[in-house]
């Protein structure tokens, strides 16, 4: 299976040439390394963190910058059990942030002290999915 951790260059661009007419939702899909692959020469190389461990420090370094954006956790989940789709596609946490508008979530990703917290985040994750989401209103039924 293909391993995705960070965007590439285009869907970074598409994600920000979208409309910027509000909130939006990054709905985050994780999977941990058993053992965070930190890369060579950083302080936490070599220091067995699990791939949990590593993204919580992510947490932690990127939480001000997050904060500062007008970032908030929408919804935070631990998934059980995959009932439709492939079953190597299991997941650890997935969660959804949300951002006052696109350029909150650019400005957060281009600021440095983030560019510094994100090395945590690529040694914790095996794979991941990020899906640009706009909120709607709930309705009553699955075609609402």
């Amino acid at each position: 299976m293909q391993k995705y951790v960070d965007p590439t260059r285009d869907q970074f661009k598409g994600m920000m040439s979208l409309p910027d007419d509000g909130p939006i939702h990054m709905l985050n899909m994780l999977r941990f390394r058993a053992v965070a692959a930190y890369p060579s020469g950083h302080s936490a190389e070599g220091g067995n963190l699990t791939g949990a461990e590593a993204y919580a420090l992510y947490g932690q370094k990127s939480a001000p910058i997050f904060s500062r954006v007008g970032g908030e956790i929408a919804m935070l989940w631990s998934p059980k059990l995959v009932v439709i789709g492939p079953e190597d596609e299991a997941w650890d946490r997935v969660f959804i942030a949300q951002y006052p508008n696109a350029a909150a979530f650019g400005e957060m990703v281009k600021d440095p002290d983030y560019q510094t917290a994100v090395v945590h985040r690529q040694a914790a994750v095996e794979t991941s999915r990020l899906i640009r989401l706009s909120p709607k209103d709930v309705g009553g039924n699955f075609a609402d």
